[in-house]
Parts: structure tokens; C-alpha cells; sequence
């Protein structure tokens, strides 16, 4: 009767102890976040893209090899101006050098569409920060902080 048990708990130590064993541990088991792909490029710069281009109609979007591109797009705002983008993701790190947008733009001249160059928009101003008031023992300690050479940082 006791032999039963005893035979029960060494197969399952041994089942254990064997499957222990046969698991590769060179193998990783996690991608690290800037490999995330189940497609061919980087998921987190297809998904931003198509995001990003949404407000234009789609031609053609492959996430195998990474191209987006836009149909002419018309803001409503200026009737005689369309756009086209083509996006394209050039590798599967997360890196902003994997990215690279072509833009088209025409004009409309006597009821015909005419290249025209692409000017980039300059930035938008920031909003002015206001001025902080520091107490006489803050200000040495800000001082010390913004003044700090940058290899110190």
C-alpha cells in the first residue's frame, strides 16, 4: 500500500525536474519594445503613422513592407490646395530615423492641379512661462541645478 505513493511522488519529482531541464534559456522569451512587430516593420511607428495620416482617405497601407500612402487630400479651409503623403518605415526599431515622409502638393490654377513646392509650417510659438517667484533659499539651489555643467547632470 505505501509503495503506490511513494512510486506516485518520485514519477511526478522526476517529470519535474526533467521538464526543468529541457527549457532553452538562450532563447529569449520577450521581445524588447522596440522590436514589437507581428508585421514587418515596428508596431508602435505603423500604428502612430496611421494614425497620424488618418485624416487623409487611404490608397494603399502595407504593414509588411511598411508604406502608407494617402489619397490627394483637400482641407476644407483652402479649396485650392491638396495634398498626398506617402509614409514609409524603413526598419523595426522604435527610432525616429525609421521614418520617412514624402509629401505632394498642388495648387489649383485655371481648373487644373499644378505642382507646387512643399513648404514646411513653421512652429507654433510656446506659450511664455510665467515667472517664478523663488524664496531667497530656492534660488541658490535652482541656480546650482540649471548651472551645473551637462556632464554633471
Amino acid at each position: 500500500m505505501l509503495r503506490l505513493p511513494i512510486t506516485a511522488v518520485t514519477i511526478i519529482a522526476v517529470a519535474l525536474a526533467a521538464s526543468a531541464c529541457s527549457r532553452n534559456r538562450d532563447v529569449p522569451t520577450r521581445l524588447a519594445p522596440s522590436r514589437m512587430t507581428a508585421i514587418g516593420v515596428n508596431a508602435y511607428l505603423w500604428r502612430a503613422a496611421i494614425d497620424t495620416v488618418s485624416f487623409a482617405p487611404l490608397l494603399q497601407a502595407d504593414a509588411n513592407s511598411g508604406v502608407i500612402i494617402t489619397d490627394w487630400y483637400v482641407n476644407p479651409s483652402s479649396p485650392g490646395e491638396r495634398v498626398k503623403l506617402t509614409v514609409s518605415i524603413l526598419d523595426q526599431d522604435l527610432r525616429a530615423d525609421a521614418l520617412r515622409v514624402a509629401a505632394s502638393r498642388e495648387l489649383a490654377q485655371g481648373g487644373t492641379w499644378v505642382a507646387a513646392p512643399v513648404q514646411a509650417a513653421p512652429a507654433a510659438p510656446k506659450a511664455e512661462l510665467p515667472a517664478l517667484q523663488l524664496s531667497e533659499r530656492e534660488q541658490p539651489v535652482l541656480s546650482s541645478v540649471l548651472l551645473r555643467p551637462e556632464a554633471q547632470r
